[in-house]
């Protein structure tokens, strides 16, 4: 007879909780989550091919696009690359112990709602930045749809080991990072001269910004049911160091360093840097009040002291992180 799997009792205590925030979740896909009929849409912000000066709006909007630096659209293009990969995001939501225990996709409980809206609502962010890039005329978009290709077949891993715990971390920090990355995009597309691509960024920050606030409060619900737990978890997440979503779009193919050269874009001109990811640790930190819990068991008083002095260490890593001299663009013409 074969020995049975060993039961990891600390992954059945963590799907036991996040049962019991199945109502919690549910709201929030009511109250955070925005109705299809009445939230924005991609067209809002394109031009109308159906309009009689369709070929005049195109134009305005690449003269507008003409002023942005290349590094800025290299980066737009590696943030619309990650959104794009959203059929990975699902099927890793929904394969977290505890979340979808049916398998099924049309459940009514409130995790596999939010799954499905959650989404939803992301889908809309690669829609958008996929035509407006394409309008601008400045991007090799067969280059950017194999990496897209290439994204969705190498997957995705967080590394959070199917702990729904961790991967509740790892969202909460990683809408955060996205909406950053969104906002200080916005910024450098308004100072060159594209208000259009800039509230465009802009809203789809503001999507991220509600997702945040979920993520977040599903894990401060888990810091108040299971305080040891939760705070082992973050440090897990932390040890291990969040990986960002689209990490894997370059591996198995002819240009395996993409994902490299596009971080270093993102650190040079400001969008995403060593900075924003100390500030979001200690964000967090703050926010699930980690400094004052009490009654910790021995291990989590352990994880404690290392998250409470995390976000120096990381500001001191980013204090002496160099921008690189020259950094190589990709998927521009």
């Amino acid at each position: 007879m074969k020995n049975s799997k060993p039961i990891n009792y600390e992954l059945e205590k963590n799907m036991e909780v996040i049962s019991q925030l199945d109502d919690l979740v549910g709201d929030a896909v009511d109250n955070i989550l925005v109705d299809p009929e009445t939230c924005w849409q991609p067209s809002d912000f394109l031009p109308e091919f159906g309009n009689p000066d369709i070929h005049d709006e195109i134009k305005l909007l690449q003269k507008r696009a003409e002023g942005i630096p290349d590094t800025v659209l290299t980066s737009l293009v590696g943030n619309m690359i990650t959104e794009e990969a959203l059929p990975s995001y699902q099927t890793y939501f929904n394969l977290l112990e505890g979340i979808n225990e049916e398998r099924s996709l049309v459940s009514p409980s409130g995790w596999v709602r939010w799954s499905k809206a959650w989404t939803a609502e992301e889908n809309r962010h690669g829609d958008l930045l996929n035509k407006y890039l394409y309008m601008t005329g400045r991007v090799d978009m067969k280059a950017v749809e194999i990496t897209i290709h290439r994204l969705l077949t190498n997957g995705f891993d967080p590394k959070s080991e199917s702990d729904p715990y961790q991967a509740m971390i790892y969202t909460s920090f990683q809408e955060r990072a996205t909406k950053v990355s969104h906002v200080n995009t916005g910024k450098l597309a308004d100072k060159a001269g594209d208000p259009v691509l800039a509230r465009i960024c802009k809203t789809i920050a503001g999507d991220e910004a509600r997702h945040e606030k979920a993520y977040k409060s599903f894990m401060s619900k888990i810091f108040e049911i299971d305080p040891n737990g939760a705070i082992l978890a973050f440090e897990k997440m932390m040890k291990k160091q969040i990986v960002m979503p689209a990490v894997l779009m370059g591996e198995g193919g002819p240009n395996p360093s993409i994902y490299t050269r596009f971080s270093e874009i993102t650190q040079k001109v400001g969008i995403y840097t060593g900075w924003d990811y100390a500030k979001i640790i200690d964000h967090l930190v703050n926010l699930w009040k980690i400094e004052s819990l009490t009654g910790l068991n021995d291990a989590a008083s352990k994880a404690q002291i290392y998250l409470s002095k995390l976000a120096d260490r990381y500001m001191r890593v980013a204090d002496r992180m160099k921008a690189p001299e020259e950094v190589q663009l990709a998927w521009l013409k």
